[in-house]
């Protein structure tokens, strides 16, 4: 059989990027594998035959990490093979699904589904890009309507004190999707590397056009979701100046049920005029997209300076602010952070460093010393629901807020603790994740971590006009700008710099000007909320809690580590049981962590493992007792069965006829120790 393989070529990175297409996967819309290295991956994409009756656009990627795509055998010893995604195939999903929403027509409603599978992965070659690629020229070259082509490329910066990495997509004009981690990032950099991320991106757009150009199947006709226009008329007509009353009243609170109650008279209106229940469906998109249109219209304005929010609140205005740490007694560290209607209650954990979380996907294996977990439950938007474990929103929400955090921590040497971070949303009206951020960073210093500096976050969107090259960047989203607003643009970092960026837009994109003016506006908002939380703590405390277990790390000479343990385990066993810590654990480097309920217990079994590990030096002084009287010598043991012999010759100055005459079985001495070879000390009391 002839597979009908067609292939296209070009480069990243100074690396062959290959695009084929075949008859694999045939029966998708489109499919495309592309190598990169060693990283194959497979993309398809599929569209429903008939319309759904949805009233949203229907779409779902996923991306498959295949086990065998590292010639490993994984999984739980009793299930080899692949269960629920790891969270880092859903991160990967989203980055590639929030590239590629918003370059469909809103209004369709036939489903769609884009799968990326990682059939193949070598190290150093990102499966996030190709999957990317690949996606995209799979719905380029397909019959599926879209307005793609896009592309991301992955930036990594390190200079000084400042280090950074992100990955930045779009089209051929626009950035639409941003992911960014680091420790003081410079905005100005920022910017930067994107114009000039930009500029490959749209090498890659121009590539993948030319493929479509050659093998592109025609866009199938597909039926747009679009209103009743005497339906509209009618709806609008009832709206006008009801709604946009409602909508603007300050609290969140009194804002949802007046609007709740206007909904509620259009639906008793139309029921009065007996609309069956296909309309009063539609009536309530056509509610939702005049919604849109005045949030839009008050906040662009007619003319500069004439803006509007919901809320009343200025463009850059934060919303009043509260924060306070140390709130739950027995927690290891706690805090709770309110910005306007959004709560974020956070807690610290700290526990020895063998508590960390095992990670074994297909694309990493490895110990995850620092987690950060984000729970939504219904009650914080004032619903009912179930409780399934964390979605992918509150995965992507909680990996977000742990990106503003892991690089202010200090380091296993410095702090050898595991620390989990769970934030628990009370109450929700916009930037849930940044709220996260600044309760996670108070609860941090509460628990007495040494976090380098202090992290806030911010929620930042854009109201736009195309029709008059209008945008409005707003400062601190809520509710009904966060909902119909044409930008998410979270960010956190220090006072310093940047640590964390996540973007998503609605419309086709922004220019890295925009991106500019956005972090830069951010950025004065960032240092409004720092100044907010460091009246409620300014630094982190100097104790650990009383209710944390305490770690101790050391180093000894590995070739000690047989002496430590003891046959069977019988010295460390017996340190353990004498000074009443918890654990010992003792790595093959030399390291030894002291696990124990108090500081004053793990002194205790730390003064024990260095009496044995302990490297003695000649004119050392030791404090012990005899235990055993020789012809020739007395042999003195101190600290956990070190011992050392005293010659009779260096008992004392002059003859010495019997060992007796000058030490007796049990007594204490004070004696110096002459020599240290091979593990054998020779010791006297002449030499004091």
């Amino acid at each position: 059989m002839d597979l009908q393989r067609t292939r296209f070529e070009t480069s990243f990175d100074g690396k062959k990027l290959t695009l084929e297409t075949s008859r694999i996967a045939e029966q998708a819309n489109g499919a495309v594998i592309a190598t990169y290295g060693g990283t194959m991956i497979l993309a398809t994409a599929v569209m429903e035959g008939k319309e759904s009756p949805k009233d949203y656009l229907p779409l779902t990627v996923e991306f498959e990490e295949k086990f065998y795509a590292t010639g490993k055998i994984l999984g739980s010893r009793y299930v080899r093979r692949e269960g629920r995604a790891p969270e880092s195939a859903i991160l990967s999903a989203r980055i590639i699904d929030r590239t590629i929403r918003p370059l469909f027509d809103q209004g369709l409603r036939r489903d769609l589904q884009v799968v990326i599978t990682v059939l193949s992965y070598e190290e150093g070659y990102d499966p996030v890009f190709a999957g990317l690629v690949a996606a995209s020229a799979a719905l380029a070259i397909s019959d599926i309507p879209w307005n793609g082509p896009v592309a991301g490329v992955p930036i990594k910066k390190s200079s000084g004190a400042t280090e950074w990495e992100a990955f930045v997509a779009g089209t051929a004009e626009k950035i639409n999707m941003i992911e960014l981690e680091g420790l003081d990032a410079d905005e100005a950099e920022i910017v930067a590397e994107f114009e000039t991320a930009m500029e490959e991106i749209k090498r890659l757009v121009e590539f993948q056009k030319g493929m479509a150009a050659k093998i592109g199947k025609p866009k199938a006709p597909v039926t747009l979701a679009t209103p009743d226009l005497a339906l509209r008329d009618k709806v609008r007509a009832f709206l006008d100046g009801r709604l946009e009353k409602a909508l603007y009243v300050a609290s969140k609170i009194d804002r949802v049920a007046s609007v709740m109650h206007v909904q509620k008279e259009l639906t008793e209106f139309l029921k009065g005029q007996d609309a069956e229940e296909s309309e009063l469906a539609e009536a309530g998109t056509i509610f939702e997209a005049y919604t849109d249109e005045i949030v839009h219209k008050n906040i662009c304005g007619p003319a500069d300076g004439e803006e509007k929010r919901p809320d009343g609140r200025k463009l850059d205005e934060v919303r009043d602010l509260h924060a306070e740490a140390g709130i739950l007694e027995r927690i290891h560290g706690s805090a709770l952070f309110v910005r306007g209607n959004t709560q974020a209650l956070a807690t610290v954990t700290l526990a020895p460093p063998d508590a960390h979380q095992l990670v074994e996907s297909a694309l990493f294996q490895g110990k995850r010393m620092f987690m950060l977990h984000y729970n939504f439950p219904p009650y914080a938007t004032g619903e009912t629901g179930s409780f399934r474990g964390p979605g992918r929103r509150e995965i992507g929400h909680g990996a977000l807020a742990e990106k503003a955090l892991k690089r202010i921590l200090p380091s296993q040497d410095e702090f050898p603790y595991t620390i989990r971070v769970v934030s628990e949303i009370l109450s929700s009206n916009g930037s849930s994740s940044m709220a996260s951020a600044c309760a996670g960073c108070l609860a941090l210093m509460d628990a007495g971590v040494p976090i380098k500096k202090m992290v806030a976050g911010i929620a930042m969107g854009m109201m736009s006009d195309p029709s008059r090259n209008v945008y409005k960047i707003l400062t601190d989203i809520q509710g009904p700008e966060d909902h119909y607003g044409d930008m998410d643009f979270k960010v956190a970092g220090t006072k310093d710099g940047v640590t964390a960026v996540q973007m998503d837009v609605k419309v086709d994109g922004v220019t890295p000007a925009i991106v500019g003016r956005t972090l830069a506006q951010g950025k004065r908002a960032r240092l409004h909320i720092l100044s907010a939380m460091e009246k409620a703590l300014s630094a982190p405390r100097t104790d650990i809690s009383k209710y944390a277990p305490v770690v101790l790390k050391l180093m000894i000479d590995p070739s000690k580590i047989g002496e430590i343990i003891g046959p069977g385990g019988k010295i460390i066993n017996g340190i353990i049981e004498a000074t009443g810590i918890i654990n010992m654990d003792i790595q093959q480097d030399g390291s030894v962590f002291i696990y124990a309920p108090d500081k004053e217990s793990a002194l205790m079994a730390k003064d024990a493992v260095d009496g044995i590990a302990h490297e003695y030096q000649v004119g050392d002084i030791i404090e012990g007792t005899v235990e055993r009287i020789l012809e020739f010598g007395a042999i003195v043991e101190w600290g956990n069965g070190a011992s050392g012999m005293i010659h009779v010759s260096e008992l004392k100055n002059g003859y010495v006829k019997s060992v007796e005459d000058v030490v007796k079985l049990g007594d204490f001495v004070r004696a110096k120790i002459i020599r240290a070879e091979n593990g054998k000390v020779a010791l006297s009391l002449k030499g004091l």
